[in-house]
């Protein structure tokens, strides 16, 4: 009997299981390894950090089949020589094929007291208490989203719309919120931002973090709670391996996503480094080329994989306006908002 060990239930380790099961031979079991019972749409942990969804709304179950084992727990290390994997609480897992897929963590840039005094919205659980630290605030209190990205304004907008009795504000370190995008969507974004009373502070460079204050250099910045959405990094189990890695420690694959010195070792999302940013778009293309190679490999044929095309960006500033971008093309009003609604519901139905 042939093992296929994926390692994460996010948005590539689930892509790779259900199209891997659509075609499993009867010789063949699959494993599914992950700390939860169920998935998260991450993408839309934001509005649940506002409190705008339930949980529910936005969890995914695994697949049941007769050929799937789920294994709940932490992946502790991997021993790529022996072809196994370890897991709190269970035995020792053995691999034929091994899919890395267990997404990131935040990234603090080596700042005191970043991951003391911060919230996240990187993981189901850090976002549920993300959440409880926002309720917490009282009304006239402050919140400080550190990143002005896609997630620090996402999270931003949606606040102002649930939570109109604070005090909003986004820090960050370039130009403008959204500085990596085109000029006309950063000016959107502003506009959006200044009608809707949300602070925006560029040119930002927090040196530390205590209780209630971020130190931008010598000026403190009092705060209520702080988000943080300046950064990612793969996890800790990644940064431990030994392996060829990126300038961003991202593991290094080759054109068929596998580490060069272990075969059948795949390593897809934000554990791998790509010509691409991170994205639940990516990690699901990535995860359909590597079940596409799986299956190449049960049938003994050479994999051949084309090109990775990603469709573009979609984010939201509240229910009724957002944002988008399709190749260079900005988008910006209602029209990205209902399209990013319709990604959501196509990701739920093709999840569910």
């Amino acid at each position: 009997m042939s093992k296929v060990v994926v390692l994460g239930g996010g948005y590539g380790g689930l892509t790779v299981i259900q199209e891997l099961l659509e075609h499993v031979p009867k010789d063949v079991q699959l494993f599914l390894v992950d700390r939860m019972p169920y998935q998260g749409l991450k993408t839309e942990y934001y509005a649940l950090a506002a409190g705008t969804v339930s949980d529910l709304e936005i969890r995914v179950n695994y697949p049941s089949h007769p050929q799937l084992t789920l294994v709940y727990g932490d992946v502790t290390d991997l021993d790529l020589e022996l072809k196994i994997v370890n897991i709190t609480n269970q035995e020792p897992l053995s691999y034929d094929s091994l899919v890395i897929a267990l997404g990131c963590t935040d990234s603090y840039h080596g700042i005191t007291g970043a991951s003391e005094y911060s919230c996240s919205i990187q993981s189901l659980a850090a976002t549920r208490n993300t959440y409880q630290q926002i309720n917490n605030i009282r009304p006239y209190g402050q919140l400080t989203i550190v990143g002005g990205g896609l997630s620090g304004v996402e999270i931003a907008a949606e606040l102002r719309e649930s939570r109109s009795d604070i005090n909003i504000r986004i820090l960050d370190r370039g130009n403008s919120v959204m500085s990596s995008f085109p000029v006309k969507l950063q000016e959107y974004v502003a506009s959006w931002f200044r009608h809707h009373d949300v602070e925006m502070r560029s040119h930002i460079g927090i040196t530390s973090l205590e209780k209630g204050v971020i130190h931008n250099g010598d000026e403190p910045i009092f705060t209520n709670a702080t988000v943080w959405t300046a950064g990612i990094q793969p996890v800790k189990l990644v940064q431990s391996m030994t392996e060829p890695k990126d300038h961003q420690g991202r593991l290094i694959v080759n054109e068929l996503h596998e580490l060069p010195g272990a075969p059948q070792v795949y390593v897809i999302g934000d554990c791998s480094s790509q010509p691409f940013s991170p994205s639940a778009q990516l990690a699901g293309a990535q995860g359909k080329q590597v079940a596409e190679v799986i299956r190449a490999r049960w049938e003994n044929k050479e994999p051949k994989l084309s090109r990775i095309k990603l469709k573009g960006v979609l984010g939201s500033l509240g229910k009724k306006a957002g944002f988008g971008l399709m190749g260079a093309t900005p988008l910006l009003g209602r029209i990205p908002r209902m399209l990013k609604s319709g990604v959501l519901w196509k990701s739920k139905r093709h999840f569910g």
